[in-house]
């Protein structure tokens, strides 16, 4: 007998984890689509099989990595349900997320879609009223099973058809993760992810950031590659569009090394330790000395007169330009 297919979101949390076992271990074939971006899931950029397998392999969950970077930045700058507390449009994401995995749902030729909501749990995106708009603006909403609330919800089709055991599915609600925390250790579910706002857009410093962002820069010039810059280290963006990141230790340093994108330049003072930075130059700007006075201000073992060069790994010399030290004033108005 062929197994009823379904399509998971995966968030990489525990609820969302729950809820593809949940319904797995009803014999249903799941597939759970982790999507990322510049603002969730980054890290994964380039680890995705890798990602793949240690979902396989750690929660018996067979997954796929989907990057979205492009279309969702049309999500972030045009959310027709507003933003959150910060620069986070949470209804908008949702809805966003769910057409995708519904796209993938019939190319797959799955069922129905599962998600790891609970009511009442995010402020914004988990009120009965938003996960209504939310089902109803998708356009298909009743293929959508929330497995650890659906016993507060009216039944999905996944229920009617008899797909999966509605007795066997939760009605938990609220804030508290102790419900979650038993269901894991019941399923077996160990080393899972601590509960945290996961996306960039929540946190009031980012979210700033790409307030900024989005305000100064036409939706045709955006691009995950200069968000992504942004979002690392300490980033400064100049007058011209120009973007400036610094690496604040070793860390920071080398992975600023994997965002360096075609183009781009590696920059460091010369003859004295500092930080690394990667400068990203906007069309038609030359930013560069505004760039390595930047660069200079965090060099304190350096002469407030210094070389900075520019090139295209950092052990080069590439392009050396001279410069001074900048004011405290000067400085502030660069910062992203």
């Amino acid at each position: 007998m062929t197994k009823v297919k379904a399509i998971s979101l995966l968030s990489g949390g525990l609820d969302s984890l729950l809820a593809a076992r949940v319904v797995q271990d009803q014999g249903v074939e799941v597939l759970a689509l982790h999507f990322i971006s510049p603002f969730f899931g980054s890290a994964l950029r380039g680890k995705e099989r890798e990602a793949e397998e240690l979902y396989l392999e750690n929660f018996g969950i067979k997954a796929r990595v989907v990057d979205v970077s492009e279309e969702y930045l049309g999500v972030v700058g045009e959310p027709r349900y507003g933003y959150g507390k910060n620069f986070n449009p949470c209804i908008d994401c949702k809805i966003f997320l769910f057409k995708k995995a519904l796209e993938v749902m019939r190319q797959e030729g799955a069922k129905f879609l599962i998600t790891g909501e609970v009511l009442g749990q995010r402020p914004m995106s988990q009120r009965r009223d938003t996960l209504n708009i939310i089902a109803r603006d998708m356009g298909e909403g009743d293929i959508l099973l929330r497995p650890l609330c659906a016993k507060l919800l009216k039944p999905t089709r996944a229920e009617e058809e008899g797909w999966v055991d509605r007795e066997k599915l939760y009605g938990f609600s609220g804030r508290s993760r102790k419900p979650q925390m038993a269901l894991a250790e019941e399923l077996g579910i160990a080393g899972y992810p601590s509960p945290a706002g996961g996306c960039s857009l929540t946190d009031p410093i980012q979210a700033k950031r790409m307030s900024k962002y989005f305000e100064a820069t036409p939706a045709e010039r955006r691009s995950p590659g200069d968000i992504r810059l942004l979002l690392a280290g300490r980033p400064f963006r100049f007058p011209g569009g120009s973007i400036l990141t610094l690496g604040r230790n070793e860390g920071e340093n080398k992975f600023l090394m994997s965002l360096k994108g075609e183009g781009d330049e590696f920059v460091r003072v010369l003859g004295a330790p500092g930080p690394l930075g990667v400068f990203r130059a906007a069309d038609g700007a030359d930013e560069r000395e505004l760039a390595a006075s930047a660069l200079l201000r965090y060099c304190p073992k350096a002469a407030d007169v210094a070389q900075v060069a520019f090139a295209d790994t950092p052990d080069k010399e590439g392009v050396v330009v001279e410069v001074s030290r900048p004011s405290e004033e000067e400085l502030e108005g660069w910062r992203a």
